[in-house]
């Protein structure tokens, strides 16, 4: 049976004296019942598949929207420049979470980490950091499972659709994911992966699902950005020693009521929001007619 909860994790890690990305690997073997190295294969595997989907980017192609697609290459000619606020590493960060986003919206390959709609997050925060740094790989497939288990607790106490939840269960999620993974890439314990996570989750709890037309495009693909540097800002945080206050499955418990009393008009539906801005009614009647 999948972990419930932040804490059950814990306790099998103290218990058995392994690690966090461990405990998770643990249980997708006996839960699929194969052995840890076809765990560990088929999660390279994906950890390859975002790298693909990363360097696979097109920056002539557009969405058949015709509303996104060319934002990766801005960003990257910008960041060549050399004028980037937040300097060349997050920079690269907010390039790759584009690319991402595009590549979804274009139909392009990609991993839905934990959705498509935020399938730029967690690789913006991983693979960036892996290029930029030199990580061994070996590393970074840990940090895989770690992102995994952190979204299995969030699916089983609350939600990962935004349909269900709002997009603080797309973009929320996937930078909570994000946080605890790159925290264990840093060295950080189990105890501060969940704080990275709790604080992750917090900065997002509420964020609405409104896609313009329905589309998972805007504001989609920016919502990425704001998720991994938000990633990166919570994991800062745990590894400096800042806890969150509230421990993170009661931060995932308090996320499902937020999604619960959520309006549908605002759980992708295109309506409420910016979807139901003015300029995004004429998106609507441009495309729909």
């Amino acid at each position: 049976m999948s972990y419930q909860s932040m804490e059950e994790i814990y306790k099998r890690c103290e218990e058995k004296g392994i690690e966090f990305w461990k405990a998770i690997q643990l249980e997708d073997a006996e839960e699929r019942d194969v052995t840890e190295e076809n765990s560990w294969n088929q999660m390279k595997k994906t950890w390859q598949a975002m790298i693909d989907s990363i360097e696979s980017y097109d920056r002539d192609l557009m969405s058949a929207s015709g509303l996104v697609g060319k934002d990766g290459g801005i960003m990257e000619d910008y960041l060549e420049k050399g004028d980037a606020l937040c300097g060349k590493f997050v920079a690269k960060v907010i390039v790759n979470a584009l690319k991402m986003g595009c590549n979804n919206a274009c139909m392009k390959r990609i991993v839905a980490a934990p959705t498509a709609g935020a399938c730029g997050v967690l690789p913006a925060v991983l693979v960036t950091y892996y290029y930029e740094y030199g990580i061994p790989e070996e590393k970074m497939i840990e940090a895989m499972y770690v992102a995994a288990g952190v979204g299995q607790i969030i699916a089983n106490r609350a939600y990962l659709a935004g349909a269900s939840g709002g997009c603080q269960a797309e973009i929320g999620s996937g930078s909570g994911m994000a946080a605890a993974a790159i925290c264990h890439v840093k060295g950080g314990s189990h105890e501060q992966l969940g704080h990275a996570c709790a604080m992750a989750l917090k900065n997002l709890m509420g964020l609405v699902c409104d896609p313009v037309g329905g589309l998972v495009e805007v504001p989609c693909v920016k919502r990425n950005v704001g998720g991994a540097v938000n990633a990166l800002a919570a994991a800062d945080m745990a590894l400096a020693g800042i806890v969150s206050q509230i421990p993170v499955d009661q931060v995932i418990d308090a996320m499902k009521e937020v999604g619960d009393r959520m309006d549908v008009s605002l759980k992708e539906t295109g309506v409420g929001g910016v979807a139901g801005s003015p300029v995004g009614q004429e998106v609507v009647k441009r495309l729909f007619g």
